[in-house]
């Protein structure tokens, strides 16, 4: 009896990605995009610190926050209009933290896919195949969680102090009175609490990860990182936290002067000059 043979159906050719020219192939790699995520996770890091240290000057009182968020939108006035330079920094923060989340995702997916891939061969290409993505994986699944909450956060921080749509005495140009007006509801102070926790958690796994990210994944160098995640992950979370918490035990308050509480103190040291 002839023996009858079935001849299995080919794999589809899958076309692959047209190719970018440089430098912008670069970020068509994972390694370029472990590049680019940590690149931009430095620049909004850098402005997590900053924007931690400026809000202190809350404590000094109206006048001085009020001071020193003129002295923001006057940068650069020099050289160029008033809040140009500003607002040019407010881009940068923008792309940074759209690459920073597309990098994340498109590395996710990268990581999902090969190790998809992997399971249809030999053992040894499995696991290079695995190690190829395992930063992406682990940052994947330690974050996860934590940079959905930092995206609403954000959302509600602008909507909130920044564009005022959450209150009737929210007032352009006073942060100090839109801070203890904001905060002193205990349901807002919760969310900027939970918020800046998973904020902390997230700067911690990530100030880890980006060393290995950018290639300086040395043994000798693991406690240093550990130490720089951990006082990063700590300042921004101690300094964070003081906010709501100062205005829920009343340690910033408006006590002393008559809402909106900083243009009232602005008002008065104009008067005195």
């Amino acid at each position: 009896m002839a023996q009858t043979l079935t001849r299995s159906n080919p794999k589809p050719i899958r076309k692959k990605p047209k190719q970018l020219p440089f430098p912008l192939n670069i970020y068509q790699s994972a390694v370029g995009r472990k590049w680019v995520m940590a690149v931009s996770g430095i620049i909004l890091l850098g402005f997590v610190v900053t924007h931690m240290i400026g809000n202190l000057h809350l404590y000094e009182g109206p006048l001085e926050i009020h001071e020193y968020a003129e002295t923001l939108r006057n940068l650069g006035t020099d050289i160029v209009p008033r809040t140009w330079l500003l607002w040019g920094v407010r881009l940068l923060l923008i792309v940074a933290f759209v690459v920073h989340i597309h990098s994340a995702y498109s590395l996710k997916e990268m990581g999902r896919k090969a190790n998809t891939r992997a399971n249809y061969i030999d053992g040894n290409k499995k696991y290079a195949a695995s190690q190829e993505f395992i930063a992406a994986n682990y940052a994947s699944r330690t974050m996860r969680w934590t940079g959905p909450i930092i995206l609403f956060y954000l959302i509600f921080h602008l909507a909130d102090l920044t564009w005022g749509w959450l209150s009737d005495d929210w007032y352009l140009g006073d942060p100090y009175n839109n801070v203890v007006v904001s905060m002193g509801n205990i349901g807002v102070a919760l969310i900027y609490i939970v918020a800046n926790i998973a904020l902390a958690i997230h700067i911690f796994h990530g100030t880890w990860s980006l060393f290995q990210s950018l290639g300086i994944n040395s043994p000798k160098l693991n406690q240093a990182r550990k130490i720089l995640a951990s006082g990063l992950a700590g300042l921004i979370l101690v300094g964070n936290l003081s906010f709501p918490i100062a205005v829920q035990v009343g340690l910033l308050d408006q006590d002393n002067c008559e809402a909106p509480c900083g243009l009232t103190a602005v008002e008065a040291e104009e008067g005195h000059e």
